[in-house]
């Protein structure tokens, strides 16, 4: 079946997602994201588009940017392309790290660019990660009220106050409100339990206790390893937290 046609916007402007294939993570470390924003940065400048908001969620990524003199799937290209030859040189691995072709949806108005501003800063939040949007690091949210390194932030500013610190203060207010905005995100699927996990880790490795996979010989332990990952889904983390193993084998089976 042939893939559905991805909609262009208008306006230029589009809400992107990215996850890891089979929902792993992809960003395992600071480096990692910071690597990927220097990669959104380089190629910035290459293909000359704007960038509205950012968020790196472990598994995830959200974007709002503004195509230039190249189209979005190029954009995609060179970005993913950049930052998964570096990831996978770090960690040792082979194959992809992005999960299909990234979503995308066209943002054709004011009133739904805010939303996904807001919608995108409050990530973090919405996910447990921290419990004020100003808290979390990997977001644009700072850029915007503090030091600017990669966002054009200016087009979004002006659309709360012509005042630059005004602008400062209302945009804090608008993206900290409580809501129930829903945008294009990832499908997620029931939220495996560590309890669950152990259930899972010792019936498929055929184990009595989690950390007992350890004493399996490398060939076995990996192939085990691969199969929590692949088929049954549960991550790097987790398997991680439960079996005692390094996160670096855990990546690599």
């Amino acid at each position: 079946m042939p893939r559905k046609a991805r909609k262009k916007s208008e306006s230029g402007i589009y809400h992107i997602m990215m996850r890891g294939v089979n929902r792993q993570s992809i960003f395992e470390d600071e480096e990692d994201c910071v690597k990927f924003i220097q990669t959104i940065q380089k190629y910035k400048e290459k293909s000359e588009y704007q960038i509205y908001a950012y968020c790196l969620m472990g598994n995830h990524v959200h974007l709002l940017l503004k195509i230039g003199k190249e189209p979005l799937e190029q954009i995609m290209r060179r970005i993913c392309g950049s930052y998964v030859y570096w990831y996978n040189s770090k960690y040792q691995r082979i194959g992809n790290l992005f999960q299909d072709r990234f979503k995308s949806e066209p943002v054709e108005n004011e009133a739904y660019f805010l939303i996904l501003l807001r919608y995108i800063h409050q990530n973090p939040v919405k996910a447990g990660l921290v419990r004020d949007i100003d808290q979390y690091k990997w977001s644009s949210f700072n850029e915007y009220v503090n030091e600017t390194k990669v966002v054009d932030v200016g087009f979004a500013l002006e659309m709360f106050n012509s005042d630059r610190e005004t602008a400062k203060k209302s945009f804090t207010q608008y993206n900290k409100e409580v809501n129930d905005d829903v945008c294009l995100d990832i499908e997620e699927k029931h939220r495996i339990t560590d309890e669950e996990a152990r259930d899972i880790i010792k019936i498929v490795c055929q184990v009595e206790n989690a950390p007992d996979l350890q004493k399996a010989d490398i060939a076995t332990r990996n192939a085990y390893l691969k199969e929590l990952k692949d088929r049954y889904s549960l991550s790097i983390r987790q398997i991680e937290r439960l079996t005692g193993i390094n996160r670096g084998i855990v990546l690599k089976a």
